[in-house]
């Protein structure tokens, strides 16, 4: 049974892509020449699509089918667009919670966030085009099928949504150790977007340069550092502890 969630073969990912078919990432294979190849190569430069060059046995593994050194996975949702999602939410009336993720790479952590983010109310969860982890199927099922639930946003980079954040009235947090507030000192109750950063690297310096403030979790035994997915778990739910008076809870 062909898995959905591939396509493979220069020609067949090509004419997805010209079909506006939402491509989440392509695998490619090392060395590969020929004239289709460098199109396909064009084509992904173009659309900014995720591409990665891997071995051959790397593509062997992701399909018995023959690949042609190309494997493409299909994301099983549709991406929103930023703008038009951060305006739909402040007209509503109600108050905005986003969460801003800064090249999350483990699909596990992912998904799990996606589902705390479903239970805890957020209004959108924004990624990055490149560096993160895909929407493909085991985040359907590590989110419980909460991937459905929650608009999800590509953005080409994380610094752009801050700045569209805080253009619209949305305060961005940093969740990060690099600070002397912890969660509890910070308020959470008016419009507010929470950056989380990737399992190794944490949030890029650059970007917390540019937040309106940074937050850490108070850790009180030997280990210095949570799982990202049970760290943004913490502070989504000391939002919904802070925003309990609002009529959004």
């Amino acid at each position: 049974m062909q898995d959905q969630t591939q396509i493979f073969g220069i020609r067949a990912v090509i004419e997805a892509i010209n079909a506006g078919q939402t491509i989440d990432k392509v695998f490619l294979q090392k060395g590969l020449k020929g004239e289709l190849f460098t199109e396909l190569e064009t084509l992904l430069r173009k659309q900014s699509i995720n591409s990665s060059y891997v071995p051959v046995e790397k593509l062997n593994r992701l399909t018995k089918n023959n690949h042609q050194g190309v494997v493409a996975q299909i994301s099983p949702i549709e991406f929103h667009d930023l703008e038009t999602l951060v305006m739909a939410v402040v007209e509503s009336g109600k108050t905005p919670l986003f969460l801003l993720l800064d090249q999350l790479s483990d699909l596990r952590n992912f998904g799990a966030i996606i589902r705390t983010a479903e239970c805890t109310g957020v209004d959108g969860i924004i990624i990055q085009k490149k560096g993160g982890a895909p929407v493909n199927g085991d985040t359907i099922k590590t989110s419980a099928g909460a991937v459905f639930k929650v608009p999800i946003c590509k953005v080409d980079h994380i610094k752009d949504a801050v700045f569209y954040m805080q253009a619209s009235g949305i305060k961005v947090i940093a969740a990060t150790e690099k600070t002397d507030n912890t969660l509890y000192d910070v308020s959470f109750k008016e419009p507010c977007a929470i950056i989380m950063g990737s399992e190794d690297r944490g949030i890029n310096p650059s970007i917390l340069k540019i937040v309106d403030d940074r937050a850490k979790l108070p850790l009180l035994g030997g280990i210095e550092s949570l799982n990202v997915s049970v760290a943004c778990g913490a502070f989504l739910y000391e939002v919904v502890r802070q925003r309990r008076s609002i009529d959004d809870f």
